[in-house]
């Protein structure tokens, strides 16, 4: 056991001596090993929400346009927005579908909204109201409204709703100041929140008119910006797919549409957070890299200091192993002192940045979070051991006449 081997207790007795610098050197392991792990734990658990979110929308199907046009007149959209999905196409989407899912034809771009002189940015969707229901639920904790909007309603998502104060009842005019001549319309009630979905309907902090009233005033009539189809049996969806892609798209060189699904957004979304993750990891990973230098330094000043220990030891038979494994000892405990803090402080520190990026640790403690800390924890020790390989050697090798003769 290494307890009652006298080289540990020898290791143990140096770093008790020299506490103070041991601890400084070992500063530098905590760090690394805090990096590492919270950043780890911090990406994982954004996989894992970004996962759940998707996950909800799993059984839906987007079609979306890849042509382009410019917006309408006397409207402020982005650059440009899809032409979107013709008549045509909605027709054999509904053909195709049938009776193994419900198609939801959608409008969309990005503009602004004024609400009491106050001015905002957001996107805005065009929905049948017979089709909003469908995908969309209220939140009563604003207001009791109603999810059947006429043409002077609107739906506005909670994000939006908490920023400016919103509540049912409360007028909003879609355009920007110079735009008074458009009509106020009347929040008929607040959606509940949705987060990152896979069907591209971010409603948190956009907007939901009727489809008539959007046509209306922004033109785009029987021009969809995409197409939602939600399948009854997720299994299904890809024979959909499939079959959507075999009847619309019927130039493989130049698709009409695009098509979609919450598989295809998940693993896009899953690599970016990943590729992110591991390049903050690498950056937490360079505080080891210094702390090895630092452990590296305090190793051989040990060393310096107990050469005339290194050659009593080495005249009166004490093998060249077991000299090497002293100052491994210390360098191992020096790893396992940096570790340990490290993880300690990697549980409290990754509690902290998790709960303030994603708003929740429910998933803090899930095996594929957690296990950033033991992981980061190893690392640690290992780059200690691996820095303090040399001075061992260099100790282990000394000539015992020249060690005893030194001052």
């Amino acid at each position: 056991m290494m307890k009652g081997d006298i080289f540990f207790n020898l290791s143990l007795r140096s770093v008790r001596l020299n506490f103070l610098r041991s601890m400084l050197a070992a500063i530098g392991i905590v760090i690394g090993v805090v990096a590492i792990a919270s950043m780890g734990m911090l990406g994982t658990n954004m996989q894992l929400e970004v996962k759940e979110q998707l996950s909800a929308t799993a059984n839906t199907i987007v079609i979306s346009s890849d042509t382009v046009r410019m917006g309408p007149p006397g409207f402020t959209p982005s650059s440009s927005t899809a032409s979107g999905v013709t008549k045509s196409e909605l027709t054999k989407i509904v053909s195709v579908v049938g009776s193994n899912g419900t198609v939801i034809p959608i409008y969309s771009t990005d503009g602004e909204f004024t609400i009491n002189s106050l001015a905002g940015r957001g996107s805005i969707y065009g929905i049948d109201p017979g089709d909003i229901g469908k995908f969309l639920t209220l939140n009563q904790t604003y207001g009791n409204g109603t999810i059947d909007i006429g043409a002077g309603e609107v739906l506005v998502g909670a994000d939006l709703a908490d920023d400016f104060n919103l509540k049912v009842g409360t007028r909003i005019r879609i355009g920007s100041f110079t735009s008074s001549s458009r009509p106020e319309l009347r929040i008929a009630g607040v959606l509940q929140p949705r987060g990152t979905v896979a069907d591209g309907i971010s409603t948190d902090n956009g907007i939901v008119v009727n489809s008539q009233w959007y046509t209306d005033q922004f033109g785009g009539k029987d021009e969809w910006t995409q197409v939602n189809v939600i399948v009854k049996n997720v299994d299904d969806i890809s024979d959909i797919e499939s079959a959507l892609d075999a009847k619309i798209n019927i130039n493989a060189k130049t698709p009409s549409v695009r098509i979609t699904d919450a598989s295809s957004q998940l693993a896009t979304e899953t690599s970016t957070l990943s590729t992110v993750t591991t390049f903050i990891m690498a950056i937490g990973g360079i505080s080891l890299l210094v702390a090895a230098v630092s452990i590296f330094n305090v190793m051989m000043m040990s060393v310096s200091e107990r050469i005339q220990e290194i050659g009593i030891l080495l005249s009166i038979g004490t093998e060249k192993g077991e000299v090497r494994r002293m100052f491994l000892y210390e360098a191992f405990i020096l790893g396992l002192l940096g570790a340990g803090i490290g993880g300690v402080s990697s549980l409290l520190i990754g509690y902290t940045v998790v709960d303030a990026m994603i708003g929740t640790t429910a998933y803090l403690f899930q095996p594929a979070s957690i296990l950033y800390v033991p992981a980061a924890m190893a690392v640690g020790v290992v780059v200690c051991v691996i820095s303090g390989m040399y001075p061992a050697w260099r100790a282990s090798n000394m000539d015992p006449i020249d060690a005893l003769r030194s001052e």
